[in-house]
């Protein structure tokens, strides 16, 4: 038997207890939960088949109720002895996707980066589209291109046309970006034609993770009018390989920032499902951005009413996030169009003056937010830019 060690401070401690997917060498992938620098194997751990599976949806399947329970028996064990064959350090695991994606939907929460993209592309207009404060708008997205954290990024190609140019090319993407956010992951379905209210968000998702959505702007640019994102987007979202539940971020929740309109009464909320969860966005090493989810002007709450309320149903492993989160200082800004403001205003990277991503760059994004014994942590989702491929140039 073993006793974890888990450092002072640490942000993973028995106040968070993220759920993964884990294998090591010669052995399958199954679900682990992590624990300061340690994974544990919680098929071996909980004597229980559920989690030798690949994926974290078979668990999810099981309910709210069975959530809270095994929370609890986790908790109970890593406080005390595990078994030693359960035990391994996290240097000695392979992480891996930890949810299958049934589907994927991005919304465009923030009111400071949706108000500073309209400024960048609308200069003489309204920044906001008249819906955006009546709805939280969002976009399709694929499933299929969701992946771990760590996978490399190749440079999309497609149909760009600059402002100072004719007609379209076909060639590589030139301003690929990222955007900082969260996404959410859905435990709990609901059957087509029952729309999931506000108040029963926390009984429908189970977890949280970080999510890069990696944009390339001018692919974008030209497609997006009218229907909107399309190929600028659909070629790669990262997520964190860390899902932190739901019910560990009791202590993060805050009020949204005012909402004015008020929302129509199926977008009202009877309690706050606002988030103060700190990011942190490191461009090859250095931090360029300190993005905070607590200004997201529409909650996780809100958008899961909102992505049911026509009758769609929800799935296991679905996957919603919340667009680029961005706060109102400079500094805050998580996504480069929008720190470097369209390319005009570069910032220092390690000396050099950068705008967009260039090929072998390296973006990692960080989150924390207040947990019940101090602050807990999401882990990472890192990528490196790799070139654009023959085949496709």
């Amino acid at each position: 038997m073993s006793r974890i060690d888990i450092p002072e401070g640490s942000l993973y401690g028995l106040g968070n207890l993220p759920y993964g997917v884990f294998s090591t060498a010669g052995t399958q992938p199954r679900v682990g939960v992590r624990v300061g620098d340690s994974v544990v194997d919680l098929a071996i751990a909980l004597n229980d088949e559920v989690f030798a599976q690949p994926c974290l949806n078979a668990f999810m399947a099981q309910g709210f109720q069975r959530w809270v329970e095994v929370r609890e028996r986790i908790t109970e064990l890593v406080a005390g002895d595990v078994p030693d064959a359960a035990v391994h350090r996290l240097a000695d695991v392979q992480l891996h996707l930890p949810v299958e994606v049934a589907d994927y939907v991005d919304f465009y929460a923030s009111e400071h980066h949706a108000s500073n993209l309209g400024r960048l592309f609308r200069p003489n207009a309204e920044p906001l589209m008249p819906n955006w404060k009546h709805l939280p708008v969002g976009y399709h997205g694929r499933a299929g291109t969701v992946i771990v954290s760590g996978t490399d990024i190749v440079r999309p190609c497609g149909q760009r046309k600059a402002p100072d140019e004719d007609a379209p090319t076909y060639g590589e993407c030139r301003r690929l970006d990222i955007e900082a956010e969260l996404g959410f992951i859905v435990g709990t379905p609901s059957p087509l034609g029952s729309p999931v209210s506000t108040s029963d968000f926390a009984r429908h998702v189970f977890g949280v993770t970080l999510v890069n959505d990696w944009s390339a702007r001018d692919i974008q640019a030209w497609e997006y009018v009218p229907l909107g994102p399309f190929l600028g987007k659909s070629f790669a979202t990262s997520i964190s390989p860390w899902v932190v539940p739901l019910l560990a971020l009791e202590a993060a929740r805050v009020p949204t920032p005012g909402q004015d309109p008020q929302p129509l009464p199926y977008l009202r909320e009877s309690e706050p499902w606002g988030l103060d969860i700190d990011l942190s966005v490191t461009w090859n090493g250095q931090e360029v951005s300190r993005p905070p989810y607590r200004e997201m002007y529409w909650s996780p709450a809100q958008m899961l009413a909102h992505m049911t309320i026509n009758g769609a149903s929800s799935r296991i492993g679905d996957l919603y996030a919340s667009g680029t989160i961005s706060g109102p200082e400079k500094e805050q800004r998580g996504a480069f169009i929008e720190l470097t403001w369209g390319g005009k205003e570069p910032v220092q990277v390690n000396g050099e003056e950068r705008a967009f991503l260039l090929d072998g760059d390296e973006v990692v994004i960080s989150a924390t937010a207040p947990g019940r014994d101090g602050r807990i942590g999401f882990g990472e989702v890192r990528g490196r830019i790799l070139p654009a491929t023959e085949a496709n140039r």
